[in-house]
């Protein structure tokens, strides 16, 4: 294989590796005037052929996105220490360079990184928004942050439950007398707590677009009724936007207005956020950053639109911002819920609950995450304990990662290309650097793997919208990651071979994927009733034959 079908094969693979981890979007094998798409909240097709009112367009077809305007080359590290406050020195050049330059190996167009230490913010930015119009990244760029959405909405609910308003080891029908779910006895029993920590049983990948009206989550939770179920509700956890954006409906319910408004209100305005919002027409008086997809040749080409997310997806996955207002939404839980002028915003209990661990995870590799609070994704790095959240929209990647034993908070926002690669090297820097943190190595098979039968594992495993087959295929584990039901046809079946770590737990070789962060983990287990599982992208998906 040439070393340029491999770079494609590598970067269709991760485009298609983080669309199953974030369930935020998903893109063909290949580019073309139509096409279709899905996303948290909605599915669909594109034509670029016509416009947003079914005109035809005069140039629809995508093109390789060179221009005039070229990135700017990585920098040449310059010194620029800075000291703060504490008398701590850090030096903003190199981590200029290394943006720069990780940037660019890493084939990112864009890419903008915040960082919170001894209390003060610092913002970078590398790039361009858009390669076909050259416009610069800067640090008062907006970028899609995608499922980081959720911990916006979870401090929401925290604030419910402090004013008590709501109890959150209630039944969510308790206070949202609409919601049901296809199992009579699970509506019965699942509450907000197990919404937010993902341990509900609800699924992910319900795709429906109920219009812009004010009643667009309220229409959502009523559609969302006769979804199948990942698994029994407490059992096990399986991560669901449908039920962020069931949370999302029980804000508008207990406060009188919509989740959009609600956030602003009750942490947005109060924060200073003023480069945060969750509208797209409330983007526009902004620089934002435009996704980037790979193309036929493997270069990254721009996305067919800016946003594909309907309203009601909101709550669980659209917000957009800058790095450097997301760190600041994170340095509030640094700061025991209190804002910078000293206004309490969450109570210091609510803080420490959202960071308690709720569950720990069977897929540690997927989002890195070592256990679920309520609302945070928890890590363990060596015995620092640290939270975060990630995110994906249309070729857009966002990464937050907080040590609070440090006070260290940092936000990388990207635009396409290897935008996990770049996370991974430059995280593991700057979190070694800023906070003494050690971040695990990434997920990859041994050399030399073990060997293990998977027979106990072959079979049929079906949730919503996908179908997953696992065989043995010349003795060597296989898995077959199929879309069906409402989702059938948005993609070619991803075949890959199983490569064991564990007998439960094995890598998915994918297509051609040789780069040790672009390798799928693969999780089997057996749920408390007996049921056997297959997770991919912290999804259960339940054995049916």
């Amino acid at each position: 294989m040439s070393k340029k079908t491999q770079k494609t094969q590598n970067t269709k693979w991760n485009d298609l590796r983080t669309w199953i981890a974030t369930g935020s979007w998903e893109a063909s094998d290949s580019w073309g005037l139509t096409g279709t798409w899905q996303m948290e909240g909605a599915s669909g097709t594109w034509d670029a052929t016509r416009d947003t009112f079914g005109r035809p367009n005069p140039a629809p077809t995508p093109q390789p996105t060179t221009t005039a305007t070229q990135e700017p080359a990585p920098t040449t590290p310059v010194s620029n220490v800075i000291e703060l406050a504490t008398g701590r020195r850090v030096d903003l050049g190199h981590w200029q360079h290394r943006l720069d330059e990780l940037r660019e190996e890493h084939d990112v167009p864009g890419a903008t990184l915040a960082f919170v230490v001894d209390d003060e913010v610092q913002e970078l930015a590398s790039g361009v928004l858009n390669r076909q119009t050259g416009v610069e990244a800067t640090t008062d760029s907006v970028f899609q942050l995608g499922s980081i959405a959720k911990v916006y909405t979870a401090a929401l609910i925290m604030q419910l439950a402090e004013s008590g308003d709501l109890d959150l080891d209630a039944p969510v029908v308790s206070v949202l007398p609409e919601f049901a779910t296809i199992d009579p006895e699970a509506t019965k029993v699942i509450t907000t707590r197990m919404l937010l920590s993902h341990t509900s049983g609800l699924t992910c990948d319900f795709h429906l677009d109920t219009g812009r009206g004010d009643d667009s989550l309220a229409k959502y939770v009523e559609a969302a009724k006769g979804v199948a179920m990942d698994c029994p509700p407490g059992t096990a956890v399986s991560y669901s936007g449908i039920g962020y954006v069931v949370l999302g409906r029980i804000v508008e319910v207990l406060t009188g207005t919509t989740w959009d408004q609600a956030l602003k209100d009750r942490l947005l305005t109060p924060l200073g956020l003023t480069h945060t919002m969750t509208l797209p027409e409330e983007v526009l008086p902004f620089r934002a950053a435009m996704g980037h997809l790979a193309g036929p040749e493997g270069e990254q080409m721009l996305a067919p639109a800016w946003d594909l997310m309907p309203r009601a997806a909101g709550p669980a996955a659209r917000v957009c911002a800058t790095a450097g207002d997301l760190v600041r939404l994170a340095k509030l839980h640094v700061d025991g819920g209190k804002a910078p002028d000293g206004t309490r915003l969450l109570g210091a209990d609510s803080v420490a609950a959202m960071q308690h661990r709720e569950t720990d995870v069977p897929d540690k590799w997927t989002v890195s995450a070592d256990g679920w609070g309520l609302g945070w994704t928890l890590y363990d790095w060596d015995g620092v304990p640290g939270f975060g959240h990630d995110g994906a929209s249309i070729g857009q990647y966002a990464y937050l990662r907080v040590v609070p034993g440090a006070r260290v908070a940092v936000a990388l926002l990207t635009n396409g290309g290897g935008s996990r690669l770049l996370y991974a090297d430059l995280m593991r820097e700057l979190l070694a650097d800023l906070a003494d943190v050690t971040m695990p190595t990434p997920f990859a098979p041994a050399e030399n793997p073990p060997t293990v039968d998977i027979t106990p594992w072959t079979g049929t495993y079906k949730r919503e919208g996908v179908l997953i087959t696992v065989t043995e295929k010349a003795g060597t584990p296989h898995l077959t990651y199929a879309f069906v039901d409402g989702m059938s046809g948005y993609s070619p079946d991803l075949e890959m071979d199983l490569v064991p770590l564990t007998d439960t737990v094995f890598a998915g070789a994918g297509g051609g994927a040789s780069f040790t962060e672009d390798w799928m983990p693969v999780v089997f287990t057996t749920l408390p009733d007996g049921t056997k599982c297959a997770y991919i992208g912290m999804r259960a998906a339940p054995k049916t034959a």
